[in-house]
């Protein structure tokens, strides 16, 4: 699982790429020619969100979510699994929350092919919603093999992704 949120973090990297040259094409076309390129703003919104939740596995599994390590790092090891623990808890919540807010505006968008923007490029709704979708299954997935790893003395430590303490890669 690890490689597959590494590969998805990667993907996620090369089309923020491709946004940094669609800006610049457009920065350079408003100065230069008086032309921008016509659907900039949507896509580049639509992508910042996608982008981001296509970011959240590989920060899970790394542990580059937030923590507190002044007090976690205080405390016997039992306590910090405890604290761990709870903390994928909330957070296996929190992304079963947006799956379940989520699907019925994923469907809907994709059954009456839902867009956003006006004239130029009007930009389809739905696989921005999908991701969201996708990615919030990927974020709980994430945070109940944490849990199982954790428990398992199978995770290094809370910052150490678990291909590092499994030598998965």
């Amino acid at each position: 699982m690890i490689k597959v949120t590494r590969a998805i973090h990667l993907f996620s990297a090369f089309w923020t790429l491709a946004l940094a040259f669609l800006i610049f094409g457009d920065v350079l076309g408003r100065s230069l020619l008086n032309q921008p390129i016509p659907g900039t703003k949507e896509i580049i919104q639509n992508s910042v969100v996608a982008i981001t939740f296509l970011q959240l596995p590989l920060a899970i599994y790394s542990g580059a979510m937030l923590r507190t390590s002044i007090f976690a790092d205080a405390v016997p090891l039992v306590v910090r699994r405890l604290l761990r623990t709870f903390g994928a808890l909330l957070g296996l919540v929190f992304f079963v929350g947006l799956i379940w807010s989520t699907w019925p505006s994923f469907a809907d968008a994709y059954r009456i092919g839902e867009y956003e923007g006006e004239g130029a490029l009007r930009v389809p709704t739905w696989p921005v919603r999908g991701t969201v979708l996708v990615m919030s299954f990927f974020g709980a997935w994430a945070y109940i093999s944490m849990i199982i790893l954790d428990w398992r003395g199978q995770l290094i430590d809370e910052v150490s992704a678990p291909g590092t303490a499994l030598d998965m890669d």
